[in-house]
């Protein structure tokens, strides 16, 4: 939920983004009343297997840079929406600028994903004073805040965000699978190998770009200092019939 709708993915990726423009003084009930049925569509849309839940809290009532009206029971509903999905969840902090109510909404959050009930009186610790001066769970909107998203406004941007989803075919979920590493130290004979000997790689990548003379260059130093008088004496290596001059232009790709 950003201001900028047009961030929609590029090139493979167009309209695997979703963001909705929210304008200033978003409450509860307008939040849920566009969340939810875009959520419901994303994940008809995607069908993933999991789910990483980001949970930002600079949108809360109060927030030092945020300019939103959510409560902590609004932002939470948010939480107990997507876990009843029933999809294993990754859920993760974010943003939020007025830390005792990030706490407040973190905590809150963790209770429903656990399933817990917490009361609304924070309980008394080293922490007490900074929820003066209700010490209470849950947040009030502001009535002074006037909410600028209109039920038309709010119509208009959910359905072009149901037309860029209509233009994605079938669920283009990829499926988790455990895949092998490309690269793994040979850690079961780690305690058994002798601590005074080197493995054959010694935990190191060769490098596809990496230049070698011979085997030698990487024996030590001495070898080193004369495999360096023998370039020296001879001259650079460089290959017979090679084009040695810089091109003109080099391709980049930089978007």
């Amino acid at each position: 939920m950003t201001v900028y709708d047009q961030d929609i993915g590029t090139k493979n990726g167009k309209y695997y983004a979703v963001n909705f423009p929210l304008l200033s003084g978003m409450n509860d009930e307008s939040y849920q009343s566009v969340f939810k049925p875009v959520i419901q569509k994303v994940m008809e849309t995607f069908a993933p297997s999991a789910v990483v839940l980001q949970c930002g809290a600079d949108s809360l009532t109060g927030d030092r840079l945020g300019c939103f009206n959510v409560t902590t029971r609004g932002h939470g509903e948010c939480v107990k929406f997507v876990k009843s999905f029933g999809l294993p969840m990754l859920v993760l902090g974010g943003g939020g600028y007025t830390i005792r109510n990030v706490s407040r909404a973190w905590a809150y959050e963790t209770s429903i994903l656990l399933d817990e009930e917490v009361s609304n009186n924070i309980p008394y610790n080293d922490y007490f004073e900074f929820y003066a001066p209700n010490f209470k769970l849950h947040l009030e909107p502001d009535p002074d805040l006037e909410n600028a998203n209109s039920r038309e406004y709010l119509d208009e941007c959910k359905n072009k965000i149901f037309e860029n989803l209509r233009a994605l075919t079938g669920a283009p979920s990829v499926q988790m699978s455990q895949a092998p590493p490309t690269y793994m130290l040979r850690e079961e004979d780690e305690d058994a190998a002798d601590p005074d000997s080197r493995t054959d790689n010694d935990g190191k990548r060769c490098h596809e770009a990496e230049f070698y003379r011979d085997d030698k260059d990487q024996r030590g130093n001495d070898d080193a200092d004369a495999s360096n008088s023998t370039i020296a004496a001879n001259g650079p290596l460089q290959d017979e019939g090679a084009d040695n001059t810089a091109p003109d232009v080099i391709p980049m790709d930089v978007d």
